[in-house]
């Protein structure tokens, strides 16, 4: 994953651009506005996260204002507007979920992690951060686990324990260091 910081200037790869013209190509002739949601997904999948330079950088690849990409960014929860762990935590903060203990599931990860939602583990490996429904109602609490966004059902402290333990082990077989709290 390319790296970035938050007001950053960047250039797009050219297998990048490459992608982008590929996905364009799926759309109308005038109607490349189309093709912002999957180009914004691309952007996120190379960076990790979605900076204002990028976002400024695809409104002019897609002759688009930058409010433009800005509005659907800021308005999908699958974007990413700052930086965020190699594990991205997300919990279904709705009414069924919250019925069934969610509010006390991220009250957890938030204790056991030491960061807030919206933080990034000072190792770089973990955030966290309610969103809206995960469309899994009958088995709440849920929590997905970005990048490959796994989905994990009828939490408890202990299953949350449990991934956050394994997702160390994952990390530290290839080769980065556990977060030191937890």
């Amino acid at each position: 994953m390319l790296s970035v910081k938050q007001n950053e200037p960047l250039e797009f790869t050219e297998e990048m651009l490459g992608k982008f013209a590929e996905i364009v190509t799926r759309y109308p002739e005038g109607r490349q506005k189309s093709a912002l949601l999957p180009i914004l997904h691309e952007v996120q999948a190379n960076y990790g996260w979605l900076s204002v330079p990028a976002m400024d950088r695809v409104a002019a690849y897609l002759q688009l204002e930058a409010i433009e990409v800005y509005e659907v960014a800021t308005f999908y929860t699958m974007y990413f507007l700052q930086p965020q762990g190699k594990y991205a935590l997300e919990v279904c903060r709705t009414g069924p979920c919250c019925l069934v203990g969610a509010e006390r599931i991220m009250k957890h990860i938030e204790e056991r992690l030491g960061v807030k939602e919206g933080e990034v583990t000072s190792d770089g490996l973990f955030s966290w951060r309610g969103v809206e429904c995960l469309a899994a109602c009958g088995y709440g609490p849920v929590l997905q686990i970005g990048p490959e966004y796994t989905f994990y059902e009828n939490l408890t402290e202990a299953g949350v324990d449990k991934l956050i333990d394994e997702l160390k082990e994952k990390a530290s077989a290839n080769g980065q260091s556990p977060i030191a709290n937890g």
